[in-house]
C-alpha cells in the first residue's frame, strides 16, 4: 500500500527542500484533504455573490460539496452575514433523504425553499427541514431517530464581506487564523470611501493539470516574471515606449505587462513575510498610483471619507500579493482574488474572481479590469506561462531524475521576528519554506 512506504511525513520535509511525493502521491493528496482542507478555515465566497434570499452559490471544501446560502432577515443566529441583510449559511449540498444534491446548479435562487428534486424535501435557507412529502409512511417506523436537516459547516464566519467556511468544530476563530494576512481584506476594501466591495460576476474556471502547491508557491517567487513571462513583457514594453514616444504618456495597462521585465536585483529589493498557518505576503513592485486625473478624484474621494491621514495610511500600504493558506491568492491593489480547489494530485481548479470597489468612479474601475484580462484570466500569455511551467513541474516530479524539490536560495538568511518569517532578499525562497513549514503542522496535528 503507498502508506507503508511513506512511514514518516517528517521525513519528506526538511527545512530547505522537500520530497517530489508531496506534489504527487495519492495518499499523500488525501492526506493534504482530511488534514488541511478539510479543517482550515477555506474561501466559500463573497457575500455580493448571494443578495437576496434564497441566492445559493455551489463550491467545494475538500471533498466535501457545499452550498452557501442568503437566508431571510432576521433568520440564522451565528451564522456569517447580518440579521438585516439574511444571514449566509455554508450547508453540505445533501439531501439527508436519499443523498441528492439539493442545489443543481453552480448558482441561483432557490425560490421560497431549498428543494430535493428528486422527492421533494423542502428546507428553509438555514438547512432545517420545513416539509416532506407523504409523512404518514414514517409513522411507526424509526424515521424519528434520523436529523431530516441539511448538514451545516461547523463554522461560517465573515470578514469584511469575505466568506469562510470550516469543516473542523474545533480551532481558532478566522480574525486570529488569518492574523497579520487579513490586511489584504483591508487593502481592498479600504480603497472605496464606504469600505466595501462587489464581486464582478462571473469568474474564470481554470483547470490546472498540476499540483495546487505549484499555484501557491508560485505567486510569491519572485525570479520566474523575468524568466517565464520575458517574452509578454518585452513586447509590452516595446509598445509602451513607442506610445509614449509618440504620445507623451505611457499607459497603465502596458506597464501592468512591461513590469514583468523588472531585473533580478529590483526583484531581490522587496520584501516578503511568512506567518505560522502558512500565509504569505510580497511587498508591491508595480507603480499604481498615477497622478492622472481619475486617480487624483479618486483620492479627493477618499480624503473626505476618511480624512487626509487615513487616505495616505491606505494608499501607501506596501502591498502586491497576499496568500492566504492553503487556498487564497489574493492581489489586493487591484481588486482580483484566486480561490483553489484541489481535484487530484496532479488537477487544481482555480476561480479568479475580480471586485469592484464600491462608489468609485468608473476608471478606476476600468484600470483594475485591465489587469484581471491582460494578467489573471485564461487568455492571457502571462496564465498561458505559468500553466505549462506548472504542468511540466508536475510531469518532472513523477520521473526518476531525483527525489527532492528545492527552496535552498537564501536559506538562512531568513529573520525571525516572534512567529513571523521576514527574508532579507525579494528572490528568496522564504515564502515556500514557510509554506511548507506549516504544511506539515498540519499534515501531523493530532497525529
Amino acid at each position: 500500500m503507498l502508506h507503508e512506504r511513506i512511514p514518516n511525513l517528517e521525513k519528506l520535509v526538511e527545512p530547505d527542500r522537500v520530497h517530489r511525493f508531496c506534489y504527487t502521491d495519492p495518499y499523500i493528496f488525501e492526506l493534504e484533504i482530511k488534514n488541511i482542507f478539510e479543517k482550515c478555515w477555506i474561501y466559500a465566497g463573497h457575500e455580493s455573490q448571494v443578495k437576496k434570499p434564497g441566492d445559493f452559490w455551489g463550491f467545494q471544501i475538500g471533498r466535501q460539496p457545499m452550498v452557501m446560502v442568503r437566508g431571510r432577515p432576521g433568520e440564522g443566529k451565528g451564522a456569517a452575514g447580518s440579521k438585516r441583510d439574511g444571514a449566509i449559511h455554508v450547508l453540505y449540498n445533501r439531501c439527508p433523504h436519499r443523498g441528492v444534491q439539493v442545489c443543481g446548479a453552480r448558482h441561483g435562487n432557490a425560490g421560497d425553499a431549498l428543494t430535493c428534486s428528486y422527492h421533494s424535501w423542502r428546507f428553509k435557507y438555514d438547512g432545517t427541514i420545513e416539509s416532506l412529502p407523504l409523512p404518514r409512511g414514517y409513522e411507526g417506523t424509526t424515521f424519528k431517530d434520523y436529523d431530516c436537516n441539511m448538514k451545516r459547516a461547523s463554522r461560517v464566519e465573515s470578514y469584511r464581506g469575505f466568506v469562510f467556511a470550516s469543516l473542523a468544530t474545533d480551532g481558532p476563530s478566522l480574525v486570529e487564523w488569518l492574523g497579520p494576512a487579513k490586511v489584504a481584506f483591508d487593502d481592498i476594501c479600504d480603497r472605496s470611501p464606504v469600505g466595501e466591495v462587489e464581486v464582478v460576476m462571473n469568474c474564470y474556471r481554470v483547470i490546472q493539470r498540476s499540483n495546487w502547491k505549484f499555484f501557491m508557491e508560485n505567486q510569491l517567487d519572485a525570479v520566474h516574471p523575468s524568466v517565464t513571462h520575458e517574452s509578454t513583457g518585452r513586447a509590452a514594453s516595446e509598445v509602451e515606449f513607442q506610445i509614449q514616444r509618440r504620445t507623451g504618456d505611457k499607459p497603465l495597462h502596458y506597464h501592468m505587462l512591461s513590469a514583468f521585465t523588472i531585473p533580478f536585483d529590483k526583484w531581490d529589493t522587496l520584501e516578503t513575510y511568512g506567518y505560522p498557518y502558512g500565509h504569505t505576503v510580497l511587498g508591491g513592485y508595480m507603480g499604481l498610483r498615477p497622478q492622472d486625473p481619475d486617480t487624483l478624484e479618486h483620492e479627493r474621494i477618499l480624503a473626505k471619507a476618511y480624512g487626509e491621514k487615513k487616505k495616505e495610511e491606505y494608499l501607501t500600504r506596501n502591498i502586491h500579493h497576499v496568500l492566504v493558506y492553503p487556498c487564497l491568492s489574493i492581489q489586493s491593489p487591484l481588486q482580483q482574488l484566486r480561490a483553489i480547489r484541489p481535484i487530484a494530485p496532479d488537477r487544481t481548479l482555480s476561480e479568479i474572481w475580480h471586485f469592484r470597489l464600491k462608489d468609485v468612479p468608473e476608471p478606476i474601475y476600468r484600470r483594475s479590469l485591465w489587469y484581471y484580462n491582460l494578467v489573471n484570466s485564461p487568455a492571457t500569455m502571462v496564465n498561458a506561462d505559468d500553466l505549462e511551467n506548472w504542468q511540466k513541474g508536475q510531469w518532472g516530479l513523477a520521473s526518476q531524475g531525483g527525489d527532492w524539490v528545492s527552496f535552498h536560495r537564501d536559506y538562512g538568511r531568513d529573520k525571525t521576528d516572534g512567529d513571523t518569517l521576514r527574508s532579507t532578499n525579494g528572490c528568496s525562497e522564504m515564502p515556500m519554506r514557510a509554506q511548507f513549514k506549516a504544511w506539515l503542522k498540519y499534515m501531523t496535528a493530532g497525529a
